[in-house]
């Protein structure tokens, strides 16, 4: 079976994934033709008992295998796709196209995501503009090891990682997913359906907490953004710190020598 990291290694800001394979730099960069310093793709199996269906991913500027389709954005908030893809909201419309295990391009080209015009304006639960309260909240989720640098570098941060709190990243994801809930325009009691398709989700949640507990943090977080917005107030987050605080990242002093200029 293939490796899967333990927590102490996500929380290491230094730990690197080692691959099997290995392909010279200069030549990934002359057949990729990528100006990030990072990529994303989505996993082309979609096997019934794992919990989503579509799963995206960013990753450095390497090689990857065919088992890891890229996805390729001229937008400047490209950084939001990853997130866009990885919400509940994208992941039930690709499960409503998908007929087998894999994951085709054929698949991937129906699925509705949200256009970078969604994401440019405004939001109605803050004075922030999207990207901003979008991206901070994107930032700590993705930007917890020195790999990822680049991709921190393109929403405008250069400091260390961010430390993997499994209790922050829940409440992380809750506000992502509220938020591309009410940015889909999707209904409260579709979203209570649509979270109930993933049986998968539902079942650890009330191994582990004896509840849905997913669920209940999506639909808390999409009433209180609904509250905001109705009322004309800043939406208020869960969260202390907040989003990408320097407070929750890691000290200078982790970063490893291949990641200094």
């Amino acid at each position: 079976s293939l490796p899967s990291p333990s927590l102490g290694e996500y929380q290491d800001p230094g730990h690197v994934v080692q691959p099997r394979y290995w392909v010279e730099f200069a030549e990934v960069v002359r057949r990729t033709r990528v100006e990030r310093l990072w990529k994303f793709g989505f996993r082309n199996i979609a096997r019934n008992t794992d919990e989503r269906s579509w799963i995206s991913n960013v990753v450095p500027n390497t090689a990857v295998g065919n088992n890891l389709p890229l996805l390729e954005t001229r937008s400047a908030l490209g950084y939001l796709l990853p997130s866009v893809m990885a919400s509940f909201a994208c992941d039930y419309v690709a499960r409503q196209k998908l007929g087998s295990t894999t994951m085709n391009w054929f698949i991937a080209a129906q699925i509705v995501v949200l256009p970078p015009k969604r994401l440019i304006g405004g939001l109605t639960w803050t004075a922030n503009p999207a990207a901003d309260w979008l991206g901070q909240r994107v930032l700590e989720l993705t930007h917890t090891a020195w790999d990822l640098a680049g991709f921190a570098d393109d929403l405008g941060y250069r400091g260390p990682p961010f430390k993997w709190d499994p209790s922050r990243r829940e409440l992380l994801r809750a506000e992502l997913d509220a938020a591309f809930f009410h940015l889909y325009g999707i209904e409260r009691d579709d979203v209570d359906y649509i979270l109930e398709t993933f049986p998968i989700v539902k079942r650890k949640d009330e191994k582990e907490y004896g509840e849905y507990r997913t669920k209940r943090l999506i639909l808390e977080r999409y009433d209180a953004l609904a509250a905001a917005a109705g009322s004309g107030t800043e939406y208020q987050t869960v969260l202390d710190p907040p989003p990408a605080d320097p407070s929750c990242a890691h000290p200078e002093s982790t970063r490893p020598d291949w990641a200094k200029v």
